[in-house]
């Protein structure tokens, strides 16, 4: 692979890291700044309210995914991913400054609501802006590879976001941490935002996108008309998304919380578990891509299914006793071991699913919608469950959610042959099939 290849793939996912550094470090530092905007009292009634501004950047995000697919589909990828970063970096600042309850009162949750909201638009649109643009800017036998480094870059994000929180959490007090220093990682977050701004103002078009003059031309493209003719595929993304996003926010960005809060490792030992895990999950995403590019996406998102449905109640009942770091880190690695056969893939499978010019739209409302359905609530499913006294119920939901998964990747086609520049212009099924 040349170098300007790796300079898409950079530029491509750059946002991403960005992006998820900022959602991450707001669901691993609520545990710091959940009490500074609520009145004082039930702390797990205070985390869970904290959460649910979290799922509200989620139910924002099927509108970032509908307003930013169209600019998407309409003005080119490159548009598209420059305002996405421009509404992340915009978020960051709000929730740095964000006044605490004892300054003002309840508008600090306003301030905090309308961050979430900003940071739901553009993650909305950033996953389906760098899902396309790094599917398309690749040569068609390395698209699982190549793709496979927005969930690399989603994955540094939150290692970034969980190095610095171990470096706060060894530097400073826990008092520091609750009063003030949790703010830290957002004004972080409101830098890296602007550097890849300035990065991607000189980043390329997708060949894909600005080749194709009917899909640039077509006054349809990017509107709900055009993504209704292709109903199928999307309904087939919120469906085939539905167990991967509920098993990935299950171990990771919950995984902390699970572990400190449960299984009753101090909140350090917590932390650097999820860190060592998450990076050799983030190594194993261009292994598992490539392996795909050789044998096929179903292979990898039905191996992911059959293992979530099968050990996620056993995974997560021995994490409750792990007791310790080896352990810990053991039981965590194989279950993101296991999500590693939907995260590597699924960017390319939903891009090759959909025509270019409905391609940006077609990948970010239905994944969107599935996120804003299963992902950004599982969290709080979680501690719904064990504010109930039963904990044990949101590992069969995630076990339900992922064999529903399973009953589409059994039943869906092959993409990895698909030729993007032809797809949809086919007969039968809309699409075109390249050469094996």
């Amino acid at each position: 692979m040349g170098r300007e290849q790796w300079k898409k793939i950079w530029v491509g996912s750059a946002g991403n890291m960005v992006e998820w550094f900022d959602w991450f470090v707001y669901a691993s530092f609520a545990v710091y700044f959940a009490d500074a905007f609520f009145p004082k009292g039930n702390d797990t009634a205070n985390l869970m309210n904290t959460m649910g501004i979290f799922a509200v950047g989620f139910f924002l995000r099927p509108v970032g995914g509908w307003l930013l697919g169209r600019v998407g589909d309409r003005r080119g990828r490159k548009a598209a991913l420059t305002l996405t970063v421009t509404l992340m970096s915009a978020s960051a600042i709000l929730i740095a400054v964000a006044p605490t309850y004892a300054v003002a009162g309840y508008g600090g949750i306003a301030v905090l609501l309308v961050a979430r909201m900003l940071q739901g638009l553009s993650v909305g649109g950033e996953y389906a802006a760098s899902a396309t643009y790094l599917t398309e800017a690749s040569a068609p036998e390395r698209r699982g590879f190549a793709s496979s480094f927005q969930y690399v870059s989603m994955t540094a994000g939150q290692l970034l976001g969980l190095a610095l929180q171990i470096v706060l959490q060894r530097t400073m007090s826990e008092q520091a941490l609750h009063s003030w220093a949790w703010r830290i990682p957002f004004i972080v977050g409101a830098l890296g935002a602007g550097i890849v701004f300035y990065l991607r103002r000189t980043m390329l078009e997708t060949e894909v996108y600005a080749e194709d003059d009917q899909a640039r031309t077509d006054p349809d493209r990017g509107t709900m008309k055009a993504l209704w003719a292709h109903k199928r595929e999307a309904f087939l993304v919120i469906a085939l998304t539905m167990g991967g996003t509920v098993a990935y926010y299950t171990y990771t960005t919950y995984l902390t919380k699970y572990l400190s809060g449960t299984a009753g490792l101090s909140k350090p030992t917590a932390s650097l578990v999820s860190f060592c895990a998450l990076f050799l999950f983030m190594c194993l995403q261009p292994l598992a891509g490539k392996l795909s590019d050789r044998i096929g996406r179903r292979p990898l998102l039905i191996t992911f299914a059959v293992g979530a449905t099968l050990l996620t109640v056993p995974i997560m009942t021995l994490l409750k006793h792990a007791g310790s770091f080896w352990p810990a880190l053991g039981l965590s690695l194989l279950a993101l071991v296991i999500v590693t056969g939907y995260t590597s893939i699924n960017a390319c499978v939903k891009a090759e699913l959909f025509p270019t010019g409905i391609r940006a739209l077609g990948v970010a409302l239905p994944y969107a919608i599935a996120n804003a359905l299963f992902g950004g609530t599982a969290e709080y499913v979680a501690l719904w469950f064990k504010n109930g006294g039963i904990e044990s119920g949101f590992f069969w939901y995630v076990t339900g959610c992922a064999a529903v998964s399973l009953i589409v990747y059994l039943t869906m086609r092959e993409t990895r042959t698909i030729d993007l520049s032809r797809a949809g212009k086919g007969s039968g099924d809309g699409e075109r099939v390249l050469a094996s």
